[in-house]
């Protein structure tokens, strides 16, 4: 009863500790940056709505100057996940959790002033050579983007003069002129963007979109981009800006998690991720933008397993998970009370072995008392057998022999007592009789 009740106990707990370990929260480190950013505000949003809805998943934000140097500290351990620009060096040890936002890379021409004698007009992305470009931003992965852009179009990074602006200056520096061309890489929907094209517009006129016609062609020779459009009036405006629809070329920022992550903490963590969207929304419109993963196996950033499984409708609940555990712990269990019964058998098996000789003596008494010619032999047999009870009793209770040679001991035990009686009925008569024939003798001796 006590080894089953142990086992009991023991099952209940294995259970209750596995159910713990799996539902516990969960503290995820990730990377996010340059402080001050829409990035860094969305992820401390996300932050806040896992604590109050007492998610499993807790994020714990890493500021850092950018997404390089996030990128930088999850391929180095310092992070489970990141936030990472999509046309930078991924790190090879990250896979795809979500989309956080997909930016659009706009190029456009301010329009010439009034009283000063414009240039050439540019209309298209090869005039562009000779140029001086604005970007906005001090990430040297815009640069880069232009650069991809001119190349797709024959013009030579080496002829155009770059100028960077921090985006809290570039409204001043496109309103003095400080460039003939601009980039900026954003969201559709960037108020950056937006003020900076809106500083471009003067005397009612609006600026010169350049179209990325080649868009597909580059997405083709460089993965990390897609073909976008423009739509008509995203930056508003009267008449709209742009007027048209524009083709350009989109990246992605990504949210990445570490490949050894578990599945199941990941998949947690997508789960929360879209659940809490709509909440941040209110506050932080960008979250809307969070989109789940490409998961074709081709895709440019490899799904996460876990963040696959939330998107596939294939995550594990907890029994899919731990069935096997259980089910190997039952048996592990079985063994267990197997092996532990026979160390318990083996470790009784002297006392069982001086209760079988206890008993062989208690039958060869049986004969014994029935030849025995002294009553004071039988009384000595008589206490050996109450010794041999006492023993038998203990060893039953201690389970070193079952209830079945108990019955037999039982057995042997009455044979004995009644051998015994039967014998010094015997002795009695016998000693009756000769008391009776010494008396005649004597009578007739007299």
């Amino acid at each position: 009863m006590f080894i089953v009740l142990a086992g009991v106990l023991a099952i209940i707990g294995i259970v209750t500790a596995g159910y713990y370990f799996a539902v516990r929260p969960v503290a995820l480190r990730i990377a996010v940056g340059p402080a001050g950013s829409d990035d860094l505000k969305v992820v401390h949003a996300l932050s806040q709505a896992f604590v109050q809805a007492h998610s499993q998943i807790r994020l714990r934000p890493i500021p850092t100057e950018g997404a390089t140097a996030s990128a930088q500290m999850i391929a180095e351990g310092r992070a489970d996940l990141a936030i990472v620009r999509g046309d930078l060096s991924v790190p090879k040890n990250v896979q795809a959790v979500a989309t956080l936002r997909k930016n659009v890379a706009v190029l456009w021409v301010p329009p010439a002033m009034k009283g000063k004698k414009a240039g050439a007009k540019i209309t298209k992305i090869a005039q562009l050579a000779g140029r001086r470009i604005g970007v906005i931003g001090r990430t040297p992965a815009n640069v880069d983007l232009l650069k991809v852009i001119l190349q797709q179009y024959g013009v030579d990074p080496n002829k155009i003069e770059v100028v960077q602006f921090p985006a809290s200056e570039a409204a001043d520096a496109i309103r003095n002129r400080k460039a003939d061309a601009y980039l900026a890489a954003g969201p559709v929907n960037s108020k950056i963007t937006s003020e900076a094209i809106a500083a471009s517009t003067h005397d009612g006129k609006a600026p010169t979109f350049l179209p990325i016609d080649s868009a597909e062609a580059i997405a083709q020779n460089h993965p990390m981009y897609e073909a976008s459009e423009i739509p008509a009036g995203a930056f508003g405006g009267s008449p709209d800006r742009p007027e048209d629809e524009v083709k350009t070329i989109s990246f992605s920022h990504h949210i990445v998690a570490r490949k050894d992550l578990s599945d199941t903490t990941v998949a947690a963590f997508t789960r929360q991720l879209f659940a809490i969207r709509q909440t941040v929304m209110s506050e932080f419109p960008l979250a809307a933008k969070i989109e789940t993963p490409d998961t074709d196996k081709d895709a440019f950033i490899p799904v996460h397993p876990g963040a696959a499984a939330f998107v596939d409708g294939e995550e594990k609940t907890f029994l899919d998970r731990y069935s096997d555990f259980i089910w190997w712990g039952l048996m592990g269990l079985s063994a267990m009370g197997s092996i532990g019964a026979w160390f318990a058998g083996y470790l009784k098996k002297d006392e069982r072995s001086n209760n079988s000789t206890l008993r062989e003596r208690l039958l060869e008494m049986i004969a014994t008392a029935r030849r025995s010619d002294s009553a004071e032999e039988l009384d000595q047999m008589q206490a050996e057998a109450d010794n041999i009870l006492r023993d038998t009793l203990q060893c039953f209770e201690h389970g070193a022999i079952s209830e079945g040679a108990l019955t037999s001991f039982n057995i042997a035990l009455s044979q004995f007592h009644q051998a015994v009686a039967d014998r010094k009925a015997l002795l009695m008569i016998t000693s009756q009789n000769l008391q009776r024939a010494g008396a005649a003798l004597r009578v007739t001796g007299t």
